[in-house]
């Protein structure tokens, strides 16, 4: 295991993840290595160097410990172990140690809302009332018919409560009925789950995204969710036939109580210089995402999933990220932007709805890395792939084939990375992999893409190399212009330095007057607008970046 400095690289720059690009990386879907048909450990550190190229600043690699793979990898039932899907813990060591070498910072998930019910804690927990794990988890007793204790329910659909016979009563799980919720109302359970972050930062990672963190509280008197308006619900995951959009999550999460906790952990992690993203999953992400990341005594950044809808406009991304703006307090509040992720379409398909244009995932990159913000970029978006298309007998999410064909599951967004155009695995596996390689995804390898310098990757790579030389786009203030659709403009200022950007949020050319003189910048990638004077001619989905007076 590496030895920690006293001073190490997780503390030099100080607040260095403020406006970083992080590169999230799905193991199962990156690089096979060992010709099993699934990405490992190895096959990450063997393509570091891609990442590194790109210009990012950090990786962030979703869950590789120990897991029966129900939900693949988010039901943990070993905390600090590698799963042999993986590969092991020198495995994990040598990739930590090469993307220091490279200069990209590591972070890594944490699920500790919730574990496997193959987890020793729990397996423990419900064999009876009295076992030393008993109250680890959430038990609640049946309602007199034998019903559940209230009316929760499941984010995958159904019921959150599922019957445990041995110990006659009902457990809690937010997810699937192999995701048992760990009972953070009980102190043994807070300080267990802490010790599990600081295992990893004794292993040199230097930060984590944290899975479903406003999960970890439940309403100790179990009352029961108000229905939902019509219209108030805003998570991408809910579907019209999916009753958990049907409720407002009053009690069931976002509760008080995980502000304490969310301290306490900010505590452990300023110990190691080590930062935080929290995912937040509800209704007023905006307004959480803010709480949770204020006064600079919780979480480092939040994410959510506003941006993560159908709706593609200036006005859908303006009015987000202003709503967030206004909620956040001064020494705080700190947002972490994406448009796509392992749970989403991807971004060029939702967004995009059957464009086949290279210029409109460059347009989505130049938006997403000037919002005032850190951002996140999904393995696959610097090659600008479509989402794949997975027939009904290939799928293996639960959740996609519990809800087919209304909703399609997440396999689609998951596929194997293509690193070449070599059909019929694009050097992705010598075998069959878990996942269907998409045919449409081979001719946007990385092997096409990188010898080209006008190709998506191309342009991801001169962008974040561009955009690291401007303060203004990284940590400066932001401001929007009031615009018609389909024009997004901003104005970013940091010191001296003020940037204008515009962006034509369409595949038609426009015109825009520019509300001051602005010198056109060189260097970002896209494709020239035509200035005279103040008129600003935009192509399809095109952008301009101007200096300011």
């Amino acid at each position: 295991m590496p030895v920690r400095d006293a001073v190490d690289h997780r503390t030099s720059g100080a607040e260095w993840w403020r406006g970083a690009a992080i590169y999230q990386i799905y193991p199962r879907s990156f690089q096979d290595t060992n010709g099993d048909g699934i990405g490992d450990l190895p096959g990450i550190t063997a393509h570091l160097p891609h990442v590194a190229d790109l210009g990012v600043d950090a990786i962030w690699i979703s869950p590789f410990f120990t897991s029966p793979m129900r939900d693949f990898g988010y039901d943990v039932s070993n905390y600090r172990d590698v799963d042999p899907t993986f590969g092991t813990l020198a495995d994990f060591d040598r990739l930590v140690g090469e993307a220091h070498r490279l200069g990209l910072k590591v972070l890594i998930d944490q699920v500790l809302s919730h574990s496997s019910d193959q987890h020793a804690w729990f397996k423990e927990s419900r064999t009876s009332r009295t076992n030393a794990k008993a109250d680890w988890y959430v038990w609640a007793e049946a309602k007199p018919d034998g019903t559940p204790p209230n009316n929760w329910q499941s984010v995958f659909g159904g019921s959150a409560w599922t019957w445990e016979p041995r110990r006659r009563q009902y457990y809690l799980h937010n997810f699937l009925e192999s995701q048992p919720d760990l009972n953070f109302h009980h102190e043994p359970v807070q300080a267990q789950m802490l010790e599990e972050v600081r295992f990893w930062m004794e292993r040199g990672v230097d930060g984590f995204r944290f899975d479903a963190c406003n999960f970890h509280f439940h309403d100790q008197k179990l009352r029961n969710n108000p229905a939902a308006r019509p219209g108030s619900v805003e998570l991408t995951s809910v579907k019209e036939g999916n009753p958990y959009g049907w409720q407002i999550h009053r009690y069931d999460k976002t509760r008080p109580e995980n502000l304490g906790f969310l301290k306490r952990l900010r505590t452990l992690l300023d110990q190691y210089g080590a930062m935080s993203v929290g995912e937040i999953g509800d209704e007023g992400a905006l307004a959480t995402m803010a709480e949770y990341t204020a006064d600079g005594d919780k979480l480092h950044m939040a994410y959510g999933f506003s941006l993560f809808t159908d709706e593609f406009s200036a006005t859908r991304i303006r009015s987000v990220v202003e709503e967030f703006e206004r909620r956040v307090r001064p020494g705080g509040g700190w947002g972490c932007w994406s448009l796509s992720n392992h749970d989403s379409v991807r971004a060029v398909t939702r967004w995009g709805k059957g464009v086949d244009d290279p210029a409109f995932p460059k347009l989505l990159l130049a938006v997403l890395g000037s919002l005032r913000g850190s951002f996140c970029v999904y393995q696959g978006e610097e090659l600008g792939l479509p989402e794949a298309e997975v027939p009904f007998d290939r799928l293996i999410d639960p959740y996609g084939i519990a809800f087919w064909p209304d909703f399609k599951g997440r396999d689609g967004c998951r596929t194997p990375m293509p690193w070449t155009s070599e059909p019929p695995w694009g050097g992705f596996s010598t075998v069959e992999p878990w996942l269907p390689m998409f045919p449409d995804h081979l001719r946007r390898s990385v092997a096409v893409q990188a010898p080209a310098p006008d190709s998506v990757l191309g342009f991801y790579r001169r962008f974040l190399a561009w955009r690291k030389g401007s303060e203004a786009l990284r940590r400066g203030t932001l401001r929007f212009q009031r615009t018609a659709e389909p024009i997004l403009a901003l104005r970013r200022e940091e010191g001296a330095e003020r940037i204008l950007a515009v962006f034509n949020l369409s595949p038609t050319p426009v015109p825009y007057t520019l509300p001051v003189p602005a010198q056109p910048l060189q260097g970002h990638g896209l494709a020239a607008c035509h200035l005279e004077g103040r008129d600003l001619h935009l192509p399809p989905w095109g952008g301009f970046f101007g200096r300011l007076a």
